[in-house]
């Protein structure tokens, strides 16, 4: 196994339809590999919290997901709730229109937001650009404005959208954050060969629903 690898791996289970049975398996798979963090909607942040509670692997909810078009009212909100309960990360979901429609200062001010609901908790952000919606310059504008609104990860995809992570987003929204903030490649990401290459492009954090297959593949 790849312990290396296991070690930066997002655990992921965000199906609506997925039960508690379910939900506890992934912890304990989590716990066996020696994953980073358990993925979960913000319904299950609970049960994670208590599976995890004696573990390594960290309780990470996601906020706005999958559309990211709610107000930064309620992603403050369903933020700070899923810390209360024992989320150590979020990821959430930017407001996708207005990076389309160019407004910097807009999009920094809601990730701020919800960064400082996150941190009062002593919790960590992900921030969620949903890449496969956007040109390069939206990317590296909505990089930007995590990075100016002190989120401590970018991430690529909810998986829920047209695309996943992609090497070339990857890399470029490495080059955009500079070397001191997190880049998660998330959607997509079934293989060995896969995670690798996104690492290779400057991810390390791994979003995937296939963990142990890729830390076991030779």
């Amino acid at each position: 196994m790849d312990t290396e690898l296991a070690a930066i791996i997002d655990h992921t289970l965000l199906a609506p339809d997925a039960s508690a049975e379910q939900v506890r398996r992934v912890c304990q798979e989590a716990i066996e590999y020696g994953f980073a963090a358990v993925c979960v909607n913000p319904v299950w942040v609970p049960l994670v919290a208590a599976q995890l509670a004696d573990a390594a692997p960290r309780t990470c909810a996601v906020v706005g997901f999958p559309l990211g078009a709610s107000t930064t009212a309620s992603k403050v909100f369903e933020a700070r709730e899923a810390v209360a309960e024992g989320a150590q990360e979020i990821d959430m979901v930017i407001d996708i229109a207005t990076a389309i429609a160019g407004d910097e200062t807009a999009l920094t001010e809601q990730i701020r937001a919800v960064h400082e609901a996150v941190a009062e908790g002593g919790a960590i952000l992900k921030v969620i650009i949903e890449a496969c919606l956007l040109t390069d310059e939206q990317k590296t504008l909505a990089c930007r404005a995590a990075v100016a609104a002190g989120a401590e990860f970018v991430k690529t995809s909810t998986g829920f959208s047209t695309g996943g992570a992609t090497v070339e987003d990857v890399r470029l929204m490495r080059a955009a954050v500079g070397p001191d903030i997190g880049v998660k490649a998330s959607g997509g990401i079934r293989s060995r060969v896969d995670a690798l290459a996104m690492i290779g492009a400057g991810a390390n954090r791994i979003g995937a629903s296939k963990g142990p297959a890729l830390v076991s593949a030779s």
